[in-house]
């Protein structure tokens, strides 16, 4: 009888754990971002910072592949080798990864991304057009900012809260300046992207792109993430130590 009643209970089916809601997968998707390394209570510092832009790794990642670009299309005046020598890179990337046994995921997004770009250069027969995929993220990215903004909820404020858990930050004025600061911020990138990219890209000038994004790439964006981690920190901390007073 024990050992049915054994058996009986192992049979028993165990209740499997609640799929994530879309708050909860948003909230995850934007702490493996850049700006989840950005923690509003925490004092920024240079290592932090690095980790946001991806490590050493992430920006060696980022830079060589249009580097590499703009060192061969410079030399050889060629379009496959100068697409195809940045893919192979990206490939590198992958396999080196793998061998040490690291996450590859982001490796592989890189190299889709070459991927992609370089198949568009080759089927139209144009260097410029290596870089259609990276303006056309700064299109979404600057439209999806000026919505944000203009439904009066600005994305920035909306990441910031999914990372801390804080639904009501719209109701607190200082946290709502903050967060339309940070949006207009991160909307003035992609438009000033935009600005110098567009006029090379009509003229074809597949070098100055690849020098512009080198320039516009990384730099600006650590910059602008450490404005936004200043910003979001003396709003969001500041309202904590103005509750842990009211409390006092």
């Amino acid at each position: 009888m024990a050992a049915a009643d054994d058996a009986s209970r192992g049979g028993e089916e165990h209740p499997t754990p609640p799929e994530p809601g879309f708050s909860e997968a948003m909230a995850a998707a934007v702490r493996r971002s850049g700006l989840g390394h950005v923690t509003p209570g925490q004092a920024p510092t240079a290592g932090a910072l690095l980790a946001a832009v991806g490590g050493v790794r992430g920006l060696v990642e980022s830079i060589l592949p249009p580097l590499l670009f703009l060192v061969v299309f410079t030399i050889t005046q060629q379009l496959a080798p100068a697409v195809l020598a940045p893919l192979g890179l990206a490939v590198v990337f992958i396999v080196v990864r793998l061998v040490m046994r690291q996450a590859v995921m982001t490796a592989v997004v890189g190299a889709l991304g070459v991927g992609i770009s370089a198949g568009l250069a080759l089927l139209s027969g144009r260097a410029e057009d290596n870089f259609l995929p990276g303006l056309i993220i700064n299109v979404v990215l600057l439209l999806a900012m000026l919505l944000s903004i203009a439904v009066r909820r600005p994305l920035i404020g909306v990441l910031v809260g999914l990372l801390t858990g804080d639904t009501g930050w719209r109701g607190d004025p200082a946290k709502a300046r903050v967060a339309l600061i940070a949006t207009v911020l991160w909307a003035v990138l992609p438009a000033l992207r935009l600005a110098v990219e567009v006029p090379l890209y009509l003229a074809g000038d597949a070098a100055g792109l690849a020098a512009t994004k080198l320039l516009l790439g990384i730099p600006p964006y650590a910059i602008l993430l450490w404005v936004s981690w200043l910003l979001i920190r003396s709003a969001w901390t500041g309202a904590a130590d103005d509750e842990g007073s009211a409390e006092a």
